[in-house]
């Protein structure tokens, strides 16, 4: 056992005792277990600085001292119990904590984006369409099989989050959106095992008849490439990457997919890269989409008729989908502020002027595209590296 998982099973031992104590009425006691566990907590902070689970530990330790000031008289009345429903832990409620970080992967709400609203992006959705929708609607024509890794990358603000949720909707799958802090988890101990119960539930609504669809955000984050790693990164890195391989077993024709998505594809460990059969480039906007995407975030907008769309278009090259939307956005906001300043908005009558071609290219003028062209040469020599469309 390294020295990290050994620092962690103190800490879990200190606060189950703690917790334990501290429900019998043995204050003191219960007092000391705690501040053992905090000591413990700050001592891996301390050793590992560069952990992803470092934020975990803080806020595990700052919920033991509040409960140790409550207990010393000088804090707010909160129970033990209190504590572990709203702040569980595996230090202090295991299965409590897996319930609750497990809901909190799942993404509640049915995502409902159409493939129109994602503007551009031809290639990537030809490459997602062949890959997912066409073997979800004929799958004996697919007698090889289909890939279930697809690998989205690309500068941030491109629509990669869309593309996924678009494909989604398509095939009407279950989808379930994560992060890396969720899967990492605010609770010790509990990651993998929301990592296994995350595609076992994939799995289970595939056999159903449901196509599904796991879909990880910022994926760097997950299985980045490390110089050093201490337990439970690696324990969740080596689950990940059972499950992957357990999704893209060619003897299950399982309609379950592994979406994932970053701006940093070169950060990606190359076990994990070479499981995704697809890798697709999501670029910065083209002209054409430039024009669409003006006319999109513009429709409900008040336009003066000198406002050009194609000239917008021209003048914003390099700006990502994200920056468009902050133009039209900040736009809008400026002239709305003109209303305000001119003590004109307490009549509910009065409404801001149209938006001029001067307001949009005054916004142009003082805002820089979010992706330099340094970040941009570095998503096309990746691509070029390892490309699979």
């Amino acid at each position: 056992m390294s020295a990290s998982q050994e620092l962690e099973k103190a800490a879990t031992s200190y606060a189950t005792e703690a917790v334990r104590l501290d429900k019998q009425g043995a204050k003191g006691m219960a007092i000391t277990m705690y501040q053992k566990a905090i000591e413990t907590l700050l001592k891996l902070v301390q050793l590992y600085p560069d952990y992803g689970l470092n934020k975990v530990y803080i806020q595990r330790a700052m919920a033991y001292q509040e409960r140790i000031r409550m207990l010393q008289g000088v804090g707010p009345p909160v129970e033990p119990s209190t504590m572990e429903e709203e702040r569980p832990s595996e230090m202090a409620a295991p299965s409590e904590a897996k319930k609750a970080s497990y809901d909190e992967l799942v993404l509640k709400e049915k995502p409902d984006v159409k493939w129109e609203e994602v503007v551009g992006l031809d290639q990537a959705k030809k490459a997602i369409k062949e890959a997912i929708v066409y073997p979800v609607q004929r799958p004996d024509l697919f007698p090889l099989g289909w890939p279930r890794g697809i690998l989205l990358f690309g500068p941030p603000g491109c629509g990669k989050t869309l593309l996924a949720a678009a494909v989604a909707t398509e095939i009407e799958a279950a989808f379930v959106s994560v992060d890396a802090a969720s899967i990492m988890s605010k609770w010790l101990g509990e990651a993998e095992q929301n990592v296994a119960r995350l595609f076992m539930s994939a799995r289970k609504s595939a056999e159903e008849g449901r196509p599904a669809i796991v879909f990880i955000d910022e994926l760097d984050s997950l299985i980045g490439i490390r110089s050093s790693e201490v337990g439970g990164e690696v324990r969740v890195r080596n689950q990940f990457l059972k499950e992957t391989d357990g999704i893209i077993d060619k003897g299950k024709n399982l309609h379950v997919y592994v979406i994932g998505a970053t701006n940093k594809p070169w950060s990606l460990d190359w076990p994990f890269i070479r499981r995704f059969q697809k890798r697709i480039l999501v670029p910065l906007p083209d002209f054409q989409a430039r024009i669409s995407m003006f006319r999109l975030y513009t429709k409900h907008l008040n336009l003066a008729a000198d406002v050009d769309l194609h000239e917008l278009a021209r003048i914003s090259e390099g700006f990502s989908g994200s920056d468009i939307r902050d133009v039209c956005q900040s736009a809008h906001l400026r002239v709305i502020g003109e209303l305000f300043e001119s003590g004109q908005a307490s009549n509910k009558q009065a409404q801001p002027r149209p938006l001029s071609m001067s307001d949009f290219k005054g916004i142009l003028e003082e805002r820089k595209p979010s992706v330099s062209p340094d970040m941009l040469a570095s998503y096309n020599r990746w691509f070029e590296a390892f490309k699979a469309l």
